[in-house]
C-alpha cells in the first residue's frame, strides 16, 4: 500500500515514459482523473480510459513521445501529505521559464497555474511538469 497516490501516479507516468512504454496502468480515483485531464489538455499525455476491475478499477494512460523521446522530461511533486504547499494567485510559480506547467487544486477544481492566475485564485500546488 502506498501513502501518496498522487506521487504514485506521477512516478508511474515518469517511469513509463523513460522505459518507452506506450501506456501505463494506474489505480483509479477522482483526483487522478482530474490530474490526467489537465495533462491531456496541455498535451503531455494522450487520452486515458477507465478500465473496470477490482475496486474502483484502473486507468490506462497513453503516453506521448516526440522524436522517440517522452514529452514529459520532468515531473515533480510539490505538495506532499506531510507538508502541504499552498500558494496565492500572485505567488503561483512559473515553471521552466514558461516551458512547463504548475498544476493546482483550487476551489474551482484542478487547473494549471496559468488558468488559476487568470482567474485570480490560489490553491494547493500539486506538481510541476516540464
Amino acid at each position: 500500500m502506498y501513502t501518496d497516490p498522487i506521487a504514485d501516479l506521477l512516478t508511474r507516468v515518469r517511469n513509463g515514459g523513460r522505459a518507452k512504454h506506450s501506456s501505463v496502468l494506474i489505480p483509479n480515483s477522482k483526483i487522478k482523473r482530474e490530474l490526467l485531464r489537465v495533462l491531456n489538455e496541455e498535451g503531455y499525455v494522450g487520452r486515458f480510459e477507465h478500465l473496470d476491475g477490482v475496486g474502483n478499477g484502473s486507468l490506462r494512460v497513453n503516453l506521448r513521445f516526440y522524436n522517440n523521446a517522452p514529452v514529459i522530461t520532468g515531473i515533480q511533486r510539490e505538495s506532499k501529505p506531510g507538508q502541504r504547499c499552498y500558494v496565492k494567485a500572485e505567488k503561483i510559480p512559473i515553471v521552466m521559464n514558461g516551458f512547463g506547467i504548475a498544476i493546482l487544486t483550487t476551489s474551482q477544481g484542478v487547473m494549471t497555474g496559468k488558468n488559476a492566475k487568470t482567474l485570480g485564485i490560489g490553491g494547493e500546488y500539486i506538481c510541476s511538469v516540464w
